[in-house]
């Protein structure tokens, strides 16, 4: 495997039959993992989704988040949960997860980096690194931030915000363990198939 891999997330809306995309993205390539995030769903809506995509990822040995809610990730049966800053409680997310997955948003700080480790996460998430339509950028992280995190710390890092295929070379290169994607697999011209074929183009170019 790749030293740096692609972290799905899914679109801020699902379209109908949108297992059939998923399906068609995760067969084009290497994906480490995808995260469910449907920001304004309720929860009778994310438990559908749950339903829907979950098996699609698992047949393939793909892990599949939860984002925002630890509880309802276990409950569900996903492989684990990503918690934004504001999103709970962390460490009792932590212990309600037991082994699962927990990954948290940490903007572009070291300090909330260093405190989620410390709490026991699985991966961090920096960004946003360049511009993006996904949601509004409040944080802007660097590059220098990850090349700290590689040189002091084991936990894995996932670099979020803006990335595509033209300008992920510099996140790889310092040392991102996984690239975060939205618009560049779903959003591609030749469809997501293409994307994820694309992604993992430039990682392994880079």
């Amino acid at each position: 495997m790749p030293d740096c891999r692609l972290y799905l997330i899914t679109p801020p809306r699902l379209t109908d039959g949108f297992e059939t995309l998923l399906a068609q993205a995760l067969d084009a390539g290497d994906v480490a993992c995808v995260q469910l995030r449907l920001k304004d769903a309720g929860r009778d809506e994310v438990a559908r989704a749950v339903e829907k995509l979950m098996p699609v990822t698992q047949s393939r040995g793909v892990a599949f988040l939860l984002n925002d809610d630890a509880e309802t990730a276990k409950r569900l049966g996903c492989d684990g949960a990503h918690l934004g800053q504001t999103d709970g409680d962390h460490e009792a997310a932590r212990k309600a997860l037991d082994s699962h997955i927990l990954g948290i948003t940490c903007h572009s700080s070291r300090h909330m980096a260093m405190t989620a480790g410390e709490l026991g996460a699985d991966y961090v998430a920096f960004g946003a690194f360049f511009p993006t339509e996904t949601k509004q950028t409040e944080h802007v992280a660097t590059v220098e931030l990850l090349e700290w995190w590689r040189e002091m710390m084991e936990i894995p890092c996932v670099a979020i915000g803006g990335i595509t295929a033209a300008n992920c070379a510099p996140l790889v290169r310092a040392g991102a363990d996984f690239l975060a994607v939205v618009g560049a697999v779903w959003n591609h011209q030749d469809g997501p198939g293409a994307g994820v074929k694309a992604m993992n183009a430039a990682i392994a170019g880079a």
